[in-house]
């Protein structure tokens, strides 16, 4: 009890809360905003079980220790990343708030972010996925319209699950998403995944409670706004040919567009990446892809 009181009392020389509000300053996704915070709260604790106990203690070593222990323990690099980019967020607003001089956070590297080529879903996982008999129950024709929405616009899941009625122009064949740092981007959407929306719509109205959000365009059985978990859970039960991430509809989309011959740039636009370098990394998925079917067609391979 002693020793969580202390650690309780210590933090508040670290000005973990203040740091917290200001974070609402910034314009990022409550999700991002959360992890910095609770990044910064756990290098906090590991601190001030090592004795040290206000930021000024806090040296490049600290840090690199910290790091190196976050490594040992079995961290996926892109999670040392991002709490190094925390971490050096947080010591920047330490120094504008006087709590120290200057950031021991500034030239502090981290471990490179895995470069493992996406998954990518295979034409039997698809077929199965989108051209079987479903059935015609409501929660049969959101899965459907879920599941070509994913793959057919390329969108990430959070941006699936933010979709609302009035993010659909019809008419015009487009939807309109919320992005990474809350941007706007607009995506077009193949027939059948109109087709599979509309058949949802048409339904969507008898699995609504009192409580369900109305402008929320997809609902979990609950009746609340479908979230990450849902559609993973609900892949997982759509499926019968093994797991796969909802991720990796988006990689299949991106694939498959550069496999077509669609430009780099076009790509970039529709999956809302800042950098092209990003985007670049379909392009090793796509000839490694051409490398199989080569090594498995040719005579001489």
């Amino acid at each position: 009890m002693g020793r969580r009181d202390d650690a309780a009392g210590g933090s508040k020389a670290w000005g973990t809360d203040d740091f917290a509000t200001s974070l609402r300053a910034l314009d990022r996704s409550p999700a991002t905003l959360r992890a910095y915070r609770a990044d910064v709260e756990r290098f906090v604790t590991w601190a001030l079980e090592r004795g040290v106990t206000t930021p000024r203690d806090v040296t490049r070593r600290t840090l690199r220790d910290y790091l190196a222990a976050m490594n040992r323990e079995g961290d996926a690099r892109s999670s040392i990343s991002r709490r190094r980019a925390s971490l050096r967020r947080y010591f920047t607003w330490a120094v504008e708030r006087g709590l120290v001089e200057t950031s021991p956070a500034a030239r502090i590297s981290a471990p490179r972010p895995d470069s493992r080529l996406p998954e990518i879903v295979g034409r039997e996982q698809l077929d199965l996925l989108l051209d079987v008999d479903w059935g015609e129950d409501p929660w049969a024709r959101r899965d459907r319209a879920v599941c070509e929405i994913l793959y057919g616009a390329g969108l990430r899941v959070s941006e699936l699950c933010g979709l609302d009625r009035d993010s659909l122009d019809e008419r015009q064949g487009l939807l309109r998403v919320l992005g990474k740092g809350r941007k706007e981007r607009i995506v077009p959407l193949h027939r059948a995944g109109w087709e599979a929306l509309d058949a949802w719509r048409g339904v969507r109205d008898q699995v609504l409670t009192p409580q369900s959000p109305p402008q929320a365009l997809f609902v979990n059985r609950r009746g609340a706004r479908l979230g990450p978990r849902d559609v993973r859970r609900l892949l997982d039960r759509r499926l019968a040919l093994g797991h796969v991430h909802p991720h990796a509809l988006r990689h299949t989309f991106a694939t498959h567009l550069l496999e077509g011959g669609a430009d780099l740039r076009v790509v970039q636009e529709l999956l809302g990446h800042e950098s092209l370098t990003t985007t670049q990394l379909y392009t090793h998925v796509s000839k490694s892809h051409l490398q199989k079917i080569h090594r498995q067609t040719h005579p001489r391979a």
